[in-house]
């Protein structure tokens, strides 16, 4: 059993599906599916269910999944150290951050950071906020980037920059006429929502509870899975949303989206960091360069 086979294995058992699991590593599908064959055939054991084009893991899959997890961590606990030893030279610095963070405050600082250290690798995986806190808890991710702040008692959470949130209509919404609307009209208007789980739906519902909507009073007209969908979903009409300014700021701008004016809580970008995880030099300097971005 190899690193590479159980980093296969990872991939395909969190996208279920070759295809996919194959692009996230720039390998081929045939390449990917032979790792897979290869530890199911060499311990005679079923690792997947194939479900037409989808595959899900077995329950042996599951309980392997776990502990390979746990092996590709380690590994690169020791990378990390060999990493510490050549003076940023060399090494890789695995991130994992919530799409807002991920898509577009994140990408200008680690551009300025391989400029810096060129020979450090960085590899960034995106989910939601609860997925992004279990890639830090378990050791997939050094380092997570998230929208608000989690409990969890494993993670250190640092703020690391304020975010501004905004409720937004299309131009032809209802709402785009009154820019301030009452507790009624909120509750009257269909919304468009990212996924439970997601830092972007907390925060929608506790601003919607602030403003007299109750979060089983919200009438959901689409939950989806990512910034990107709903402003689209906004954009063509199906309804209002909350989220961060700078996700919809060009649109605003040109005014085919309107911003509404109604009282935000604030926000802040945090930092998670497992307690019981050396901070390696080159997490230390990258915590460095978001001291200077702020």
């Amino acid at each position: 059993m190899t690193l590479e086979q159980l980093r296969i294995f990872v991939a395909v058992a969190e996208h279920e599906h070759m295809t996919r699991a194959a692009g996230t590593l720039n390998l081929t599908q045939s390449a990917t599916s032979a790792a897979v064959a290869a530890l199911e055939e060499r311990y005679a054991i079923k690792l997947f269910d194939r479900v037409g084009r989808n595959i899900r893991l077995t329950d042996a899959g599951r309980r392997f999944l776990v502990e390979a997890r746990a092996m590709l961590a380690r590994a690169a606990a020791a990378e990390a150290v060999l990493a510490d030893l050549a003076g940023l030279t060399r090494g890789t610095l695995t991130l994992a951050a919530s799409q807002t963070v991920g898509n577009y405050w994140l990408p200008p600082l680690i551009h300025r950071y391989r400029q810096r250290y060129p020979g450090i690798d960085i590899t960034l995986k995106i989910g939601n906020t609860e997925q992004v806190a279990a890639w830090v808890q378990e050791g997939v991710a050094n380092l997570g980037f998230i929208e608000g702040e989690i409990e969890n008692p494993g993670l250190s959470t640092a703020p690391i920059a304020d975010d501004e949130l905004a409720l937004i209509v299309s131009a032809s919404h209802p709402l785009a006429k009154c820019r301030t609307p009452t507790a009624a009209q909120l509750k009257a208007t269909k919304w468009v929502v990212r996924e439970q789980g997601s830092g972007t739906r907390h925060v929608l519902e506790a601003t919607l509870k602030g403003l007299g909507v109750a979060p089983d009073e919200i009438d959901i007209a689409l939950e989806l899975p990512s910034n990107e969908s709903v402003r689209a979903a906004v954009l063509a009409g199906a309804g209002a949303t909350i989220m961060s300014r700078i996700v919809v700021e060009g649109l605003v701008h040109s005014r085919a989206l309107i911003e509404l004016t109604v009282p935000m809580p604030a926000r802040r970008f945090s930092l998670l960091h497992h307690k019981e995880h050396h901070i390696t030099r080159a997490e230390q300097e990258l915590q460095k360069l978001i001291t200077e971005k702020k």
